[in-house]
């Protein structure tokens, strides 16, 4: 590929990493912008991505091609692809280590209260999305849907694109019938835009809202949690001087536990099936390894500043890779009411999450934002709940609710396409 009119050779890989590195430079410098103490953070990024995306995927995509006798290979899409699971496993694998040692005493105490709380959030969304469903076939269903299965594929989507639930989406496809699956891939890219900037503004707003004093908030946190337990000192072998080795094992038991896969219907495994998924699985192997800390004597405990790193890396490359697919297909298939009704199955659960926490289950304000992101499954609002929290121990709430709310909306979206 030549870039400016020839005068500088730049190879396919080479021009999309340049473009990556763009993207995260004016996204940062967007994100910075503060608005009455509420700003995107790494949202920033995902927006300029989703903006690039819509202008630039096209002609990127016609470029950076393979080509083999007559045979021509579009890669961006599957480039892009590794991007964001690359950034999804350093993110989550992070997430873990970081919530592992105090995990599962804090899940122990709050058990009841997070396993209610994740569920009360996805069946809110399932409401919400049934009731979208009956507003549609009132106003009707659209300019390019002509039935109700299409739009209850188109609703699936939306749902799983509201609460940016990769599980969710692959199972919807695996459910609907084949002529309506590339509509639940429209669906849960509308959705999938306020899915993330919408949750990580709401955990902005609520603190300000409340008029919260974060040094009081993180005290009560603090509290709230179980003491760890203190192992004697003995001296451990470190395999690096960074635990990269340590972390690298973490994603490669992560990545092989989400491909184990539990069927669902009575076809087995040609049938429906749920997995934890990438996400899921690493999130699961760092909590243990980050809880344990050690395989006998060896170190198995990342340093802090390598886990705040990769978690960094991976929220942004993350939202690169999502958003720069997800702004083609957001402008081809646009329709504003599908965007309201992403907007409602994003706000909705949200919002009756929240004051349920605060409620009924009498959450601290940082267990109770902490638990709406990971019942959203919202793997960005968590990094910038991070920041705006000041401390890391918020992700243990989030780990403990994450796994209830990754089941729970598998389940709920394969119910719907079934009911209706």
């Amino acid at each position: 590929m030549n870039l400016f009119g020839g005068v500088i050779p730049v190879t396919g890989i080479s021009f999309l990493l340049m473009c990556i590195f763009a993207i995260l430079f004016v996204g940062y410098a967007l994100g910075r912008i503060t608005i009455k103490g509420v700003s995107l953070g790494d949202a920033g990024v995902f927006i300029i991505a989703l903006i690039f995306g819509a202008l630039f995927f096209a002609p990127l995509d016609n470029q950076l091609v393979i080509k083999s006798g007559e045979t021509s290979v579009h890669y961006l899409d599957q480039a892009l692809s590794i991007v964001e699971s690359l950034g999804l496993i350093l993110f989550v694998t992070s997430v873990g280590f970081i919530a592992g040692p105090k995990f599962f005493g804090n899940f122990k105490k709050n058990f009841k209260s997070y396993v209610l709380l994740g569920l009360i959030i996805i069946v809110a969304g399932g409401l919400a999305a049934a009731g979208c469903i009956g507003l549609g076939e009132a106003l009707g269903y659209g300019a390019t849907i002509e039935s109700q299965d299409g739009f209850v594929a188109m609703i699936v989507g939306l749902l799983s694109g509201s609460l940016t639930s990769t599980p969710a989406f692959a199972a919807a496809k695996d459910t609907v019938a084949t002529e309506f699956v590339d509509l639940v891939s429209v669906g849960h890219g509308i959705a999938y835009i306020f899915g993330v900037i919408g949750v990580v503004l709401f955990i902005q707003i609520i603190p300000k809202l409340t008029k919260a004093n974060m040094d009081e908030e993180r005290a009560k946190l603090v509290t709230k949690q179980s003491e760890t337990k203190v192992n004697k000192v003995v001296k451990l072998l470190h395999l690096d001087h960074m635990g990269i080795a340590a972390f690298s094992l973490a994603a490669i038991l992560g990545t092989i536990v989400g491909k184990i896969k539990i069927p669902l219907s009575a076809e087995g495994l040609d049938g429906t099936c749920f997995s934890l998924t990438t996400t899921g699985g690493c999130l699961l192997v760092a909590l243990i390894i980050g809880h344990f800390g050690r395989f006998g004597r060896i170190n198995m405990m990342p340093e802090a500043s390598t886990l705040k790193l990769f978690r960094e890396l991976g929220l942004v490359l993350f939202l690169v890779g999502a958003g720069i697919p997800g702004g083609a297909e957001f402008v081809a298939n646009f329709d504003p009411m599908y965007f309201v009704y992403g907007i409602i199955m994003t706000i909705v659960p949200m919002i009756l999450g929240y004051l349920f926490a605060r409620y009924v289950l009498r959450l601290n304000l940082l267990n109770n934002l902490g638990s709406i992101t990971g019942g959203m499954t919202s793997t960005p609002a968590l990094g910038t709940l991070i920041n705006v929290a000041g401390t890391e121990d918020v992700a243990a709430a989030y780990a403990s609710t994450y796994p209830v709310a990754l089941i729970a909306v598998v389940l709920v979206s394969q119910f719907l396409i079934m009911l209706f």
